[in-house]
Order: C-alpha cells, then structure tokens, then sequence
C-alpha cells in the first residue's frame, strides 16, 4: 500500500472495492486479467495518437477511461484467484509502457502544434515520471519497501487526464484546425474561445506533474536510506 500518496488509504481501498463488481462482471465475459492489462495499455495507445493530433479533450478523456482498466485486471484477477506473477510482471511492464508512450504522444502533439517549451517540458515531466517508477522497483530488487511517496502511477495518470481534458476544453495548444494562435474559436452556445488559450493549462499540468514526480523520488531515497541505516544498525 502506497503511504503518504495525494489519495488517502481508505479512499483507495473503497475504490478497488467498488471495481469488484465491474471487474467480475467482465471476467463473466471472457476476459481474463491480463486481457484487461492489454486492452488498457491499447487505449493509452489510442489516447497518445489523440494528443498527437492536438484532441487533447478526447486524448483526456480516452486516457482515464482506459487507466480504469489497471484497476479492473488486478480486481479480476484476486477475485477470481488468478493472481499470477506473470500478471503482475505485465501489468508493470505495460503500465510504464503505456505512460512513456503518452508522454511520446504530448511531446508529438506539442512540437506540431509548433510550441516546443511545452513539448521539451512533456519530456522533462515523462524522465520524472519514469524515476518514480525506477526508485521503486530498484528499491524492492534490493530487498526494501519503495512504494511510498505523493504521487504513484495513479495520482500521476489522473492529473494528466485532468490536466489533457482542461486544455482541450480551454482551447488547445496553438494551432487547432483552421486556426492561428489569437483567433477566435466560435462554438456551439455561444462560447468563444482563444485558439491556443489551453496552454497555460497543459503547462501547469506538466510542472505540477514534474514538482510532484520528483518529490516522490526524494521521498523514497530517503525512505530507502533510512531502511539501510537500520539495517546497519
């Protein structure tokens, strides 16, 4: 269990309790865990490909729509005892795949879109985001607990989608179809927006996301550190 993460332990656990049913559901299907591992990291393939486009409202929405499936194909998998080490070594694999493979998707979306601080800033936030993922899975080959710290996978993919929805709805990252950075997007109701208007949002999240990334490595340096120290005590 992850401590000291954005989301608060008893929150997690009625949220893996309240995929069971769903989870269970799908298994009824056919699908077995590591179906739903794959079908999540294809529809993070999916959602890049949107970002790489500049739908970055879509590419939001896709992303935490399949994200949900990191929970469902672990919720399967102990509720109908297939609980294997295969699966969990795919599951990781995948979901360090399918972040990197996102962030690559920004980093095309935001070069073409002809904004290349923001696409230098989705690869700075993508080596934080895959440090996370290092410190702990090097801290566990050696034997100690690495899960800790503010932001895991979980918290990070959130605020990405959260992040990618905003900018789109807010109106994109400079050129949207038929457009130039400072004209007017007329839609539907009345609403008009700044073409490119959605990059102070996409910007605030690759550096919330940074900040955050990088303080989780910190912590759990320190955490390892001072499970070395008590072990040489």
């Amino acid at each position: 269990m992850t401590e000291q993460s954005l989301v608060p332990r008893d929150v997690r656990s009625r949220i893996r309790g309240a995929a069971v049913p769903l989870a269970t559901a799908l298994g009824r299907l056919g699908l077995t865990p590591n179906a739903l591992t794959v079908i999540g990291f294809l529809g993070v393939c999916a959602s890049a490909a949107l970002a790489g486009l500049g739908a970055w409202a879509v590419a939001g929405i896709v992303s935490l729509l399949f994200a949900a499936f990191d929970l469902l194909d672990g919720s399967l998998a102990r509720a109908t005892g297939r609980v294997s080490t295969f699966g969990a070594f795919l599951d990781s694999t995948l979901d360090r795949a399918g972040e990197g493979v996102l962030y690559a998707g920004i980093v095309a979306g935001t070069a073409a879109a002809g904004a290349p601080a923001l696409a230098a800033a989705s690869a700075l936030a993508m080596v934080a985001a895959f440090l996370v993922s290092y410190s702990r899975a090097r801290a566990e080959g050696l034997g100690f607990k690495g899960d800790v710290g503010v932001a895991p996978r979980a918290e990070r993919v959130a605020i990405m989608g959260a992040g990618l929805i905003a900018t789109g709805l807010a109106g994109g990252v400079r050129q949207i179809a038929g457009t130039r950075p400072g004209d007017w997007i007329d839609l539907p109701g009345g609403i008009r927006l700044l073409a490119g208007s959605g990059e102070p949002w996409l910007a605030g999240t690759l550096a919330l996301l940074c900040v955050l990334s990088t303080v989780t490595v910190l912590q759990r340096i320190w955490h390892v550190r001072a499970q070395a120290r008590r072990l040489e005590d």
